[in-house]
C-alpha cells in the first residue's frame, strides 16, 4: 500500500520506543493496531460499494442497448407496416383462404396419419393487424 520494507517498519518501532518508553509503547502498538483495522475495514466496505455501483451500472447499460435494440425493430415494423397497406376486406380474404386451407389441410391429415415425431407441414396462421 504505502511501500513501507521490514527494516522501514522497525526503524519506526525502536524510534517510537526511545521516544514513548517502555512502559506505554504496546498501549500505542495496540491503538495504531485498531485504528490500522478501522482504516482496513473502511477500505473494504468502499471496495465492495463501488463494486456494486459499477456492476449496477454495467446492468443499466445493459438493459439501455436492449431498449435501443427493440426501439430500432419497432421502428423498423411500422415502416413495414405503413409500406404494406392492407385493408379491411383484403385481411378478411387472407384469414378466410387460411382457414380454408387449415380445413383442407386437417382433413388430409385425417386421411393419412403420421407417426408422432413428424409435424404437419404448412401450418397456417391467421394474419392480424
Amino acid at each position: 500500500m504505502f511501500d513501507i520494507g521490514f527494516w522501514e517498519i522497525a526503524v519506526i518501532a525502536v524510534v517510537a520506543l526511545l521516544v514513548v518508553g517502555p512502559e506505554e509503547f504496546p498501549a500505542l502498538v495496540r491503538t495504531i493496531g485498531s485504528w490500522l483495522g478501522k482504516i482496513r475495514g473502511f477500505m473494504n466496505d468502499a471496495k465492495s460499494e463501488l463494486e456494486q455501483e459499477v456492476s449496477k451500472a454495467e446492468e443499466l447499460k445493459r438493459l439501455i442497448e436492449q431498449e435501443t435494440k427493440i426501439a430500432e425493430l419497432h421502428k423498423i415494423a411500422e415502416a413495414a407496416n405503413t409500406r404494406i397497406p392492407i385493408d379491411k376486406d383484403t385481411r378478411k380474404k387472407l384469414n378466410d383462404n387460411a382457414d380454408q386451407s387449415a380445413v383442407a389441410r386437417s382433413s388430409d391429415l385425417k386421411q393419412t396419419p403420421q407417426s408422432a415425431s413428424e409435424s404437419p407441414n404448412g401450418v397456417s396462421k391467421k394474419i392480424s393487424s
